[in-house]
């Protein structure tokens, strides 16, 4: 599974660089804290795969990274994805490395 630090997504944001940004948290979790990318949680994206793009970088991310590591490798495992990076850490990581003002 490929991986992404806070900092490398830091820099993709800052560059305007075209990916997609993908939140698999529910969304209380969304509402309370996000990093502006699609809200898709894990427990309905299975459903919503058509809006998950395999032509260019996607960038997954959760709470911790395990779940978006979860959705990942069953993506790639089973969907035939090879574009999704999993945001290492994931938005405790964004938290303390780069915006502690994230409440989480």
């Amino acid at each position: 599974m490929n991986e992404i630090t806070v900092q490398e997504l830091k820099e993709l944001q800052d560059s305007h660089e075209d990916f997609v940004l993908i939140d698999v948290r529910e969304p209380h979790e969304y509402e309370a804290a996000n990093l502006g990318g699609e809200s898709i949680p894990m427990s309905t994206l299975m459903n919503s795969l058509d809006m998950i793009p395999k032509d260019k970088k996607v960038v997954v991310h959760c709470r911790s990274g395990a779940r978006s590591g979860a959705i990942i490798r069953e993506l790639e495992s089973n969907h035939g994805f090879s574009n999704l990076f999993n945001l290492k850490g994931g938005l405790i990581a964004w938290a303390e490395q780069v915006d502690p003002s994230i409440q989480l």
